[in-house]
């Protein structure tokens, strides 16, 4: 099969296009012939040799990539063989493999796609939709809310300004230069009850300090690499609440899974996407690193 392998931690052009042997499902697993694979943030810092939160470094050679759409092809012993030329996606967890053209998951973690999603949507949703979910879930946002997302023009954080518009909250919408209606250098002095924090930082620390009395910062993640400076002491001084919407809280994912699936089918949520041949990857990564992408990041097979 073709995949595309990393064998020294490094730039992205250490991302290369190889023929290597195919996959076989084992007990309880299938094999999906993959159309669309997932590009997430976190493979670009994994890539580079940095650990990224819980997730440990891959052993080299490895195949990035946890998130895949396609058609089963081949079934392992204990799987009824009603699955092959099912349209599926299914998250690959911390075994990766994804960026191939083939790619093995246990049967119970696959989500059969209904015929409206398209193959790309559904990768979008499968992890960044989930992670999507638990964060609203955290927000509870209402339409009273004045609600600042930062990181707007990324995969979550475009499903995020659609959610709080859905609701009837104001939504502010805050990215890099030209990728969102306010620039985070335009941030300071606004006045919001909720901030979605993605970015951590300095932006970070400037977004939580637009909240009045009574708001609630939503940490789900830290794309400058730190961590938005916090201290219990500014939960005080601020009057406000402080909670991390991922990490360890994320463990109901079969559940979050099917509902921004759902919510993807139905039209609620409708996914950015920016593609990119498999082959290459390391311009994938390359354009999501220098903040050169829209919405979700996927390569397509």
């Amino acid at each position: 099969m073709r995949a595309i392998v990393l064998r020294e931690f490094g730039s992205a052009e250490n991302l290369r296009l190889e023929e290597v042997d195919d996959p076989q499902p084992g007990p309880s697993q299938v094999r999906i012939a993959v159309t669309v694979a997932g590009v997430h943030f976190i493979d670009t810092k994994l890539r580079q040799g940095g650990p990224m939160g819980l997730l440990p470094l891959p052993e080299l050679p490895a195949i990035p990539g946890r998130e895949v759409a396609g058609v089963v092809d081949a079934v392992g012993a204990g799987v009824d063989d009603d699955w092959v030329g099912r349209r599926v996606v299914a998250h690959l967890g911390p075994a990766s493999r994804g960026y191939a053209s083939l790619a093995v998951r246990e049967v119970e973690a696959l989500h059969v796609l209904p015929d409206g999603l398209a193959d790309d949507a559904a990768v979008a949703m499968i992890g960044t939709g989930r992670t999507t979910m638990a964060i609203l879930d955290t927000a509870a946002l209402t339409a009273d809310d004045t609600v600042l997302v930062t990181a707007a023009a990324g995969g979550i954080g475009t499903l995020l300004v659609q959610a709080g518009r859905n609701v009837g909250a104001r939504v502010i919408a805050a990215a890099g230069p030209g990728k969102a209606e306010v620039d985070y250098e335009q941030i300071e002095g606004l006045e919001t009850t909720v901030v979605l924090d993605g970015v951590g930082g300095a932006v970070g620390r400037t977004a939580m300090e637009t909240l009045m009395p009574g708001g609630r910062l939503i940490l789900f993640g830290y794309a400058s690499g730190e961590m938005t400076p916090l201290t219990a002491g500014d939960l005080f001084r601020f009057g406000i609440t402080a909670t991390a919407a991922i990490g360890r809280r994320l463990t109901i994912t079969r559940e979050l899974e099917s509902r921004a699936l759902a919510a993807a089918a139905d039209g609620t949520l409708t996914p950015a996407i920016t593609h990119f041949p498999l082959a290459d990857a390391a311009g994938a990564h390359a354009a999501l690193e220098s903040r050169r992408t829209t919405g979700k990041v996927v390569l397509v097979v």
